[in-house]
């Protein structure tokens, strides 16, 4: 379970422990020195099962700070968010979401949004151009901007003891989700996060991640045996992962090539482009 900030002292032991559960390989790296805040990172994992305790709006208003601490691209803070507790828009946008009961079971739902509305309406107020809004790179540096703030808020929720999961399905029926929150042209739910109280008795494992040798390049790219090494040892590592956690054992490999097969695959995802010009992104 994703865990409090506590005044505990910690070691860099502590910290060869965490690397090592989140690799699971023997050559995990060490670190110097470990701190309350690495700690809390290596320790996360998706929550999809949440105990039946709202959060106080106090807290909510707590984790919006923290996101809005985050970077923002030319201070431009081209992001919103949505907090849906509604039980029944909840269940709608589970459906548009393919289906997730674990947003019906989250007593919070939030929806985070790439806003270009927000300039766009403060252009016209002040009388001045904002012809840049339409171009791809807007809508990039919002997307951008709309995840760094909502990665703040979730490392903020689990320092307080809650828990979240990312929802990417959110972006199945985009036109549908903009109707139910109402979203003008220009704003668009880039993704949803589940959030609540972790349910102890359904705390699942530290999922591993692939080798720093598959994500990290030194001074350039390169697709090397070091590479292909990573990814066969991390395709080893989560077929043990899956059968520890009751999953079909497929390995990493087979289940992420599944999901990039075709655009059959992205549930509705490959006519992206179609839905974000309808929803008022022109993408030049």
């Amino acid at each position: 379970m994703n865990k409090p900030i506590t005044r505990g002292e910690l070691s860099a032991a502590d910290g060869a422990e965490a690397i090592r559960a989140r690799y699971r390989r023997d050559d995990s790296p060490s670190p110097p020195v470990w701190n309350e805040t690495l700690d809390l990172l290596l320790a996360h994992r998706s929550i999809r099962a949440y105990l039946p305790e709202k959060i106080p709006a106090e807290t909510l208003a707590t984790v919006v700070a923290a996101a809005q601490s985050a970077s923002t691209s030319s201070n431009l803070q081209v992001w919103s968010l949505v907090a849906v507790e509604d039980e029944a828009r909840k269940s709608r946008l589970a459906d548009l979401a393919g289906n997730q009961q674990h947003i019906r079971d989250a007593p919070l739902f939030l929806l985070w949004l790439a806003d270009l509305s927000r300039l766009e309406n403060i252009g016209k107020a002040q009388g001045r151009d904002a012809a840049a809004l339409p171009f791809l790179e807007m809508f990039l540096t919002a997307a951008v901007d709309a995840a760094l703030a909502a990665q703040n808020a979730l490392v903020a929720l689990e320092s307080l003891g809650f828990g979240g999961v990312y929802i990417g399905g959110i972006r199945n029926k985009p036109e549908e989700v903009a109707k139910e929150l109402d979203l003008p042209p220009g704003v668009f739910a880039v993704f949803g996060m589940a959030v609540g109280r972790p349910d102890p008795a359904k705390a699942g494992g530290v999922r591993p991640r692939l080798g720093q040798g598959a994500v990290l390049h030194r001074e350039q790219y390169a697709w090397n045996e070091a590479q292909r090494e990573a990814v066969a040892a991390y395709d080893e590592k989560f077929r043990d992962f899956q059968k520890e956690a009751g999953l079909p054992e497929q390995g990493w490999i087979r289940q992420a090539l599944s999901r990039v097969r075709g655009p059959e695959s992205l549930s509705g995802r490959d006519r992206l482009k179609e839905a974000m010009r309808a929803l008022g992104f022109a993408l030049k």
